[in-house]
């Protein structure tokens, strides 16, 4: 039982990670209509960069930095790549997506090279109990932070006017226009949001593990399992559905082995897509002829 909650507290805190990523991911699918493949290289640039920074300086500003930049990485994709291309279609901007964390993959690699980054845990303390079990400290604080910006994201979506323009067009972009609502900005302000959340997760994840400039594919793959699993246009459906590939992966790793864990862990991302999908969590829709 005590080996049962082990792996079930750390398949969820490691799905916060994957929770932030899939937001991303479902926060720019909603208001564009673009299934961003460049989340990853959010993460991994925000992870790499702070992991570089303290080096030399300390862990806020380290962090506060790799932050800013990840996130103007992010307005800059959108300005220079999606925007251009906003009247063409869904593949192309996809694959659009694609060419871009590329070139951010090869930016990176010129930038940091290709030996991989790994920085302190944030406490001092480096396993804590919980319930018996006992975890890794920096798991507390993925798990807290997926927590804030989570929070911190419902507020903007439903309490602010900004927030509510942004679910607005994700519903009618004709309507919002006519109202003065720009859906232009409005996907800029997505992809802002998104890459702030990517640089979030890989800046709480570093010190867990090494980061090169090629741990973006993995990471985004799996942001991208946790958006499906959800329902990929829903916000909320991200969050749990990385919590659920979290804990999926944490018990295959743990009683089956860790080298089935990507295999299993995509085979039921296959599956949904086959079988369900609008996604484990969403209701699927009846239209009535």
């Amino acid at each position: 039982m005590a080996q049962f909650l082990n792996y079930a507290l750390i398949g969820l805190a490691t799905g916060t990670t994957y929770a932030m990523v899939g937001l991303g991911i479902a926060l720019v699918y909603q208001v564009t209509g673009v299934i961003n493949f460049a989340q990853g290289d959010f993460v991994m640039l925000g992870g790499v960069l702070f992991a570089v920074l303290t080096e030399h300086m300390g862990t806020v500003e380290a962090a506060l930095i790799a932050l800013g930049v990840t996130t103007a990485v992010g307005a800059l994709i959108n300005l220079l790549v999606i925007a251009p291309a906003r009247k063409a279609t869904h593949d192309r901007l996809i694959i659009l997506t694609i060419g871009a964390s590329i070139t951010v993959q090869g930016a990176a690699l010129l930038a940091f090279g290709p030996d991989p980054h790994v920085t302190a845990r944030f406490s001092s303390n480096r396993t804590v109990s919980v319930f018996g079990a006992l975890l890794d400290s920096q798991y507390l604080w993925c798990a807290g932070t997926t927590a804030v910006a989570v929070l911190s994201m419902w507020l903007f979506l439903t309490r602010t006017t900004m927030g509510t323009a942004m679910r607005a067009t994700s519903m009618d972009r004709e309507t919002v226009q006519l109202m003065g609502v720009s859906p232009r900005r409005m996907a800029l302000l997505a992809f802002v949001l998104a890459a702030a959340l990517g640089a979030l997760g890989g800046i709480v994840l570093t010190p867990l593990q090494q980061f090169d400039a090629m741990v973006g594919v993995p990471l985004g793959l799996k942001g991208f399992a946790a958006a499906v699993l959800g329902g990929l246009s829903s916000p909320s459906g991200a969050v749990a559905g990385g919590l659920l590939f979290g804990l999926a992966e944490a018990m295959i790793a743990g009683y089956i082995g860790s080298t089935y864990k990507d295999t299993i862990g995509f085979g039921l991302l296959l599956a949904v897509l086959l079988f369900r999908p609008t996604g484990l969590l969403r209701r699927a829709t009846v239209v009535k002829v």
